[in-house]
């Protein structure tokens, strides 16, 4: 994967916002229409030859979902990837779940897709509302930081619209550091 040049952002196209996206590596189908349909499916699978996904509903503002998502990304990507691309994308992830909690008022849908090349994470929430990374301001403590630290730390991100809402999305490669 390439990675994006630093500051640059997702670029935007009509609406959306898209980068390169790493092939095989976007989870879609039956898994994702049973959590629309308001069902939970199974929360970790494994397709020969696609490898491993997590798909976990996350309640609204229910903010014990942040270090249970943290934990499950972790057991998903055990032996996966080179030394600490599995800490940035524990860190990486809880930064969309806390912010899809955090900024909207719906349930999201966090998505989680290993293959041995990368790693692509999605959150999906009910909110129109894009974010954007934006410097922080002195009196916002620790706040407003989260998408920075994808922007920098992701190979690639970005928001698409779907449905009434959208999807925050990064993407690890495997071998980089």
């Amino acid at each position: 994967m390439e990675r994006q040049a630093r500051g640059s952002g997702p670029a935007t196209i009509a609406g959306t916002s898209t980068t390169r996206r790493t092939r095989g590596a976007r989870g879609t189908g039956e898994a994702e229409n049973a959590v629309e349909a308001g069902q939970d499916p199974a929360e970790t699978t494994a397709e020969p030859g696609r490898g491993s996904q997590l798909r976990r509903r996350l309640g609204r503002a229910d903010l014990r979902a942040v270090p249970e998502a943290r934990r499950a990304v972790r057991e998903l990507l055990r032996g996966w990837g080179k030394p600490g691309r599995s800490e940035t994308a524990e860190l990486l992830t809880s930064e969309l779940v806390t912010n899809a909690l955090v900024h909207t008022d719906d349930d999201a849908v966090l998505t989680a897709t290993v293959s041995p090349s990368g790693l692509r994470v999605e959150v999906r929430d009910g909110a129109a509302g894009r974010p954007r990374p934006s410097a922080p301001t002195p009196d916002e403590g620790t706040h407003g930081r989260g998408l920075i630290l994808v922007e920098s730390l992701a190979d690639t991100w970005g928001v698409r619209a779907q449905g009434g809402g959208k999807v925050v999305w990064f993407e690890l490669a495997a071998g980089a550091a």
